[in-house]
């Protein structure tokens, strides 16, 4: 596998070689870590001339979840968010997973490449397991990494955006490509294997202190309004100490709010706590609150603007389902030609 500086070079010098699959899962309006921590990078990408494919993961809604709520409405606030932030549909695919039969058809053959241990053994499943809202596992919350394989094989995929605690769905997506390959590629390589292109974005905390995640109610929506902005952040932790230092180990709390206006004025977080100084917490909040609301303006300008024309988020994802229909479609094809399964 490429390392990330090695990978950073190569998009640089022919971003045109790179196919990306990234996306989210449509439980929420996205916030201020989605924004630095993946949605500025597919911007770059995009902008950049990598090919970017975006999937709203809906059929994952429905791993951790008895029911999915107003699952049409989260995925028109997902396109929203991503339209304000600036992904371009003529330069970058948005779909959903439920419009595209072939790539969910992915998942059989694939699962007949892994065995029950290997997903077992999962590090991030096990995780999600920990974690899931449902009294029992279901089947798709098992087979997750598989079907995010299939998700990034179906567009042959060669290039994923990720954190490190993605790593191993990565590594198995990897090994499906690699097994098909060796199975039924008859010496061609059917699949890529992809490469991972580490996020070096820095996590912030939510209001509380703790992760930032739309469940919690503790993130800073893109969709927010500045007024609402003011009042989340306001009630911000922080600590006893008047004096402001950047100092993530022994400050958590303070030290995130000194990096997140720090992300919004394109400065380092120590010049911001410099300036602040011994003006207490009350100063730091209204920092932060003022770097926000002035990085998120035109950004809300423009998601203001789209949800006015709900004709044209709708056209949006119906041409984004349409040429990844297209593509899965086509992959589909190969696979069963691959496997002599094709029958025509």
């Amino acid at each position: 596998m490429n390392t990330t500086v090695q990978l950073e070079e190569r998009i640089l010098t022919d971003p045109r070689q790179f196919r990306v699959l990234t996306g989210d899962r449509p439980t929420g309006r996205l916030h201020l870590g989605h924004y630095f921590g993946t949605l500025h990078n597919r911007v770059r990408l995009q902008d950049l001339g990598v090919e970017m494919f975006v999937i709203i993961a809906d059929y994952q809604v429905l791993t951790d979840r008895d029911v999915a709520d107003d699952l049409t409405g989260h995925v028109e606030e997902l396109v929203l968010d991503y339209l304000a932030v600036g992904v371009d549909p003529a330069r970058s695919t948005i779909f959903t997973h439920s419009a595209v039969p072939a790539l969910n058809q992915l998942m059989l053959p694939f699962l007949s490449l892994v065995s029950v241990a290997e997903l077992n053994r999962n590090p991030t499943v096990k995780d999600e397991i920990a974690h899931s809202r449902q009294s029992a596992v279901s089947g798709l919350m098992f087979t997750y990494p598989v079907h995010q394989a299939a998700d990034i094989l179906f567009c042959k995929g060669n290039l994923v955006p990720v954190g490190q605690d993605q790593l191993p769905h990565l590594e198995l997506t990897r090994t499906i490509a690699r097994r098909f390959n060796d199975r039924y590629g008859d010496g061609t390589v059917v699949f890529p294997e992809p490469d991972a292109l580490l996020s070096s974005a820095p996590l912030l905390l939510g209001t509380d202190g703790t992760k930032m995640s739309k469940s919690r109610r503790n993130a800073i929506s893109l969709a927010a309004d500045a007024d609402e902005t003011a009042r989340l952040l306001k009630g911000a932790r922080t600590d006893s100490e008047r004096h402001i230092t950047y100092d993530p180990a022994a400050r958590p709390e303070v030290s995130s709010l000194l990096l997140m206006a720090a992300l919004c004025q394109n400065r380092t977080p120590e010049e911001v706590a410099d300036d602040i100084g011994s003006a207490g917490a009350a100063a730091l909040k209204k920092t932060v609150t003022d770097a926000v609301n002035e990085y998120l303006a035109p950004i809300r300008a423009r998601r203001t603007e789209y949800a006015r024309d709900r004709a044209f988020l709708r056209r949006t994802l119906r041409e984004g389902n349409e040429r990844a229909r297209a593509v899965a479609d086509a992959t589909l094809t190969e696979v069963r030609a691959a496997m002599n399964s094709h029958y025509r």
